[in-house]
């Protein structure tokens, strides 16, 4: 069987044990029969046994078999089904992929957006990465003529609005971590000079706290309240500004949500994107930027 019909067979078993919660292969098999893949063949145990391996050694997904409960089968570690993790995007990736394959009749009915693959420079700092090595980069930042190299130690990578991050350490100045866009990096090279990437960091933990990919010491973590207006409220409540959001009092021409970060400026273009649509109440400090920041693309009319 050709590797790519494999991924799908893979995909499509994940997805619907973990859509299921719990499943015998005798179930598995009545779904399995209803798609086109089957071509109206079961799978056999040692097919599906295979296929349990090969999800494991690839996506790290274990499908666990209940031998007092029916022998039914569930995903034991749901938990990298559930966050922002690589095994998740793999596996949303291959399945979309799998859905447009299917849909070739209407593909020009089905309109994405590309998501750049930063080439040589993404593939370098990840492969520093795993051999633990520092890496030189020339950079330029946005309105500067000035090109600046350093060297530094590549933590993590993080992707972002259709962007790709590095979030690196400079070990000469006290350690201090940052991060670079992966577009105005103009050099790249690994060096020999090995460095030791703490046990104990921990990449979500970095951003915990963040809005977006912006991340800054100098301001604190704090409460913020937005009151949303008329159908914005529906859609704070079906996609949250960050995971700290909380809902507060509900009326019926509004909702007040908390949410609880830094607020830095990356933070300020969703809610200067909303409009009228509405209010940051607290902290003051942010209400009277937003509040400035609207007042001055008004003016621009006026001109």
């Amino acid at each position: 069987m050709k590797t790519y019909a494999l991924f799908q067979e893979y995909i499509w078993l994940v997805d619907t044990i973990h859509k299921a919660g719990r499943l015998t292969l005798e179930e598995i098999n009545r779904r399995w029969l209803r798609t086109e893949m089957s071509e109206g063949v079961s799978i056999a145990r040692s097919t599906f046994n295979r296929h349990r391996d090969a999800i494991l050694d690839m996506f790290g997904i274990v499908i666990e078999c209940d031998r007092k409960d029916g022998f039914q089968y569930y995903i034991y570690n749901e938990e990298v089904l559930e966050d922002n993790t690589i095994q998740n995007w793999m596996l949303s990736t291959l399945s979309v992929n799998s859905v447009l394959s299917e849909s070739k009749g209407v593909h020009d009915r089905i309109m994405l957006e590309s998501i750049p693959s930063e080439g040589e420079n993404l593939y370098l700092f990840i492969d520093a990465m795993k051999r633990g090595v520092r890496i030189k980069v020339t950079y330029r930042k946005y309105g500067k003529e000035e090109k600046k190299t350093m060297t530094v130690e590549p933590y993590f990578v993080k992707l972002r609005k259709r962007r790709w991050y590095g979030i690196v350490k400079n070990p000469g100045d006290e350690g201090f971590i940052f991060i670079l866009s992966f577009d105005r990096i103009l050099e790249m090279e690994l060096t020999e000079e090995k460095f030791e990437y703490p046990r104990d960091f921990d990449p979500k933990h970095f951003f915990k706290d963040s809005y977006g990919i912006a991340w800054s010491k100098d301001i604190p973590v704090q409460r913020v309240v937005i009151r949303a207006y008329g159908e914005q409220m529906y859609y704070y409540r079906d996609l949250p500004l960050h995971h700290s959001q909380k809902e507060m009092e509900s009326t019926a021409e509004y909702t007040d949500f908390e949410v609880t970060l830094r607020p830095t400026e990356d933070f300020y273009s969703p809610l200067l994107s909303r409009g009228p649509y509405i209010k940051v109440l607290e902290p003051k400090w942010l209400a009277d930027k937003i509040k400035d920041m609207l007042s001055s693309a008004a003016r621009l009319y006026d001109e």
